[in-house]
């Protein structure tokens, strides 16, 4: 069972060295992943998994997990703009401690509150087409909210 954190500091403490950190942007129908280089500098969107029943979608993020010699797991914890937690943040919480009772892997938590909006505005700006967007905003927002933590990583160091 691994152990969750809701700090960077306590999580980077934990990290073993050269591995890299996959990134999640939980939706309620899809599940955006990215992953880092060992170097733990750059994030990459990866893909999108539909959401089907818990223990599907576990077993293909862990599945990943292996493929890519994954240290650290970092969630987006969707909080209001005002700063307070409401149902998804639960939702997320709740995804993190069911996940966690299956690998050991350390699991943070990230702030994304404006993730989507970020990768919305990239994607538009780069003049993707309305159809694509869609199916892929939830990586590019994994990735937001893994180079987050990455850069803050990057700051500790």
């Amino acid at each position: 069972m691994s152990t969750i954190f809701e700090d960077a500091e306590s999580f980077a403490a934990v990290l073993p060295p050269l591995t890299a950190l996959m990134g999640l942007d939980l939706g309620t129908k899809t599940i955006g992943v990215a992953v880092s280089d060992t170097f733990r500098s750059v994030a990459t969107p990866l893909e999108t998994v539909r959401r089907k029943k818990f223990g599907v979608d576990a077993a293909r993020l862990l599945e990943l997990s292996e493929e890519r010699n994954i240290g650290g797991i970092v969630l987006g914890l969707p909080f209001n703009m005002d700063g307070t937690e409401g149902a998804r943040c639960q939702s997320t919480r709740a995804f993190a401690r069911n996940l966690a009772k299956l690998t050991d892997v350390p699991i943070a938590f990230w702030d994304e509150r404006l993730s989507t909006v970020a990768a919305e505005r990239a994607l538009l700006e780069a003049d993707t087409s309305r159809k694509r967007r869609s199916e892929v905003i939830d990586h590019v927002a994994a990735g937001y909210i893994l180079q987050g933590m990455l850069d803050r990583l990057s700051h500790l160091g």
